[in-house]
């Protein structure tokens, strides 16, 4: 089996930047009090013109410019979101048309945040299996389009973004995928959801009125169960290999709140400095952030070849995910 690794990365986020004074003006809440309890300060959002499959798609270019290769070397397409432009066709779908990927196949992925860390996996396996050489992943979401900006309890924490990673085989020095581990835990479900839309719930005049298209949240539960989850994923993924925290280099956690992040890196026995964070620039945009942590990392100088590097995650579902990598530029 041949090894995979990340060769470029390619982020987008729409120009409109909302800051906490500005949600000030929306809902029932202020500055300090969101630094303080998330460490955000302010997210992008998109305008009504741009959808999910309009930041995945710029993504994806600069993604390839970046490596500086053209769409149609791309095989498969893998987009990873919970705010799909419409149920069906697929957001991938969308990807591979718009960029020109002809000779590509592909579909979404549905993992909320832990959504580019089971995208990337699934990646490495197409490409360590042998039957792929350049598979794009993308995370991509408007989290804007489903959140109640009366809720001050969710509508302070999310962002809008895109993300990129292309895998490819990689050669016998050039580093690459690893290991991972990943899990589900269904009975979180209620915690962390969008109640209507679906086949359960159709949408209706009533599941509009009552506000069941937005995120809901139960806050606590949540924060309690990822800081465990993330912990204990990443550390069994440590072991599997026969490393400790003090092997890695960097820590990409999932953006989803700093207090979290620095619990995590807490019990980990990991300092700060090893770990990336950008959340106060962003905000969550669920599946993006990760790409956009780690596109950051690499501009700061913080992430470089040979670096053994760990992504990991928790969202809603509940799912959890960790996967490590050596660096390979």
């Amino acid at each position: 089996m041949v090894s995979a690794k990340i060769s470029s990365v390619g982020c987008w986020v729409p120009p409109k930047i909302l800051t906490n004074q500005d949600l000030e003006k929306l809902v029932e809440t202020n500055d300090a009090w969101i630094v303080d309890r998330t460490g955000i300060r302010e997210r992008h959002i998109a305008g009504p013109e741009i959808a999910t499959s309009d930041m995945a798609i710029e993504a994806a270019k600069i993604c390839l410019a970046q490596r500086g290769i053209d769409a149609a070397e791309v095989e498969a397409i893998i987009v990873c979101t919970v705010t799909p432009d419409m149920f069906f066709p697929s957001t991938a779908c969308l990807v591979q048309d718009k960029i020109g990927a002809k000779g590509a196949w592909g579909f979404d992925l549905v993992a909320a945040c832990s959504g580019f860390v089971y995208g990337i996996t699934t990646g490495a396996q197409l490409v360590r299996s042998g039957s792929h050489k350049k598979v794009l992943v993308i995370g991509s979401d408007k989290m804007s389009s489903i959140l109640n900006y009366q809720d001050r309890a969710t509508c302070v924490l999310f962002g809008d973004g895109a993300g990129a990673f292309l895998i490819e085989p990689s050669g016998e020095d050039e580093g690459g995928f690893i290991g991972f581990h990943n899990e589900i835990d269904g009975s979180g479900g209620d915690f962390l959801k969008m109640p209507a839309g679906g086949s359960r719930m159709p949408s209706t005049v009533e599941t509009v009125t009552s506000g069941l298209h937005y995120v809901h949240q139960d806050g606590s539960q949540v924060f309690k169960y990822a800081v465990r989850k993330m912990y204990e994923a990443t550390k069994v993924l440590l072991e599997k290999n026969n490393l400790s925290a003090n092997d890695i280099q960097l820590f990409v956690p999932h953006q989803a709140n700093l207090r979290i992040i620095t619990a995590v890196a807490d019990r980990l026995g990991l300092p700060m400095d090893k770990v990336m964070v950008n959340i106060d620039r962003y905000g969550n945009t669920t599946a993006a952030t990760i790409p956009l942590a780690t596109r950051d990392a690499i501009a700061e100088g913080r992430l470089n070849k040979g670096d053994l590097v760990v992504f990991a995650s928790v969202g809603a579902g509940f799912t959890i995910g960790s996967t490590l990598w050596r660096w390979s530029y």
